[in-house]
């Protein structure tokens, strides 16, 4: 019986295999939560085109895309407490979800700004007053970044 012994290694080697892998621990993953969205901000228009994105991440993080380019930057911490007090003196919580212009017509600027799980959606001729200082400050932004051709804009830019 020569096939003993063969078998004997063959059943210590799958063993020796096995055992390797049982006491094998998958790395545990480590890492930060990804950055939650602060405030996203989008603008359309069908007449002029526009097609303007404004993500702003809570570690200062943005993105700004166009129909032509994405650019992203740093906002500093002032920046993005002026927007966090605008949208507070907006009442931004307590706002409807939707303000549709009384008289639909195509070259209307649409808005759709998302704070805190709330997107506010809303047109040219229907926006509140509060709400303005808002959507201008986010124009800024906007308008800031996409005028300059280079990555660092002079939006609150971290160095």
């Amino acid at each position: 019986m020569k096939t003993w012994p063969v078998a004997c290694v063959l059943v210590i080697l799958a063993a020796i295999t096995v055992s390797g892998c049982i006491s094998t621990k998958t790395p545990e993953a480590t890492g930060s939560q990804p950055p939650a969205v602060f405030v996203e901000y989008h603008r359309t228009s069908g007449i002029t085109g526009v097609n303007d994105h404004l993500v702003i991440f809570d570690n200062g993080v943005a993105v700004v895309s166009t129909r032509t380019a994405s650019t992203e930057f740093g906002m500093n911490l002032s920046d993005m407490d002026r927007i966090s007090t605008l949208l507070s003196q907006a009442q931004f919580s307590q706002l409807q979800t939707d303000y549709p212009a009384p008289r639909p017509a195509p070259g209307l600027m649409n808005y759709s700004i998302s704070y805190r799980r709330k997107t506010v959606t809303l047109q040219d001729t229907d926006i509140p007053p509060m709400v303005q200082p808002v959507i201008d400050e986010l124009n800024r932004i906007i308008a800031s970044v996409t005028s300059q051709n280079t990555a660092l804009p002079a939006v609150g830019m971290n160095p």
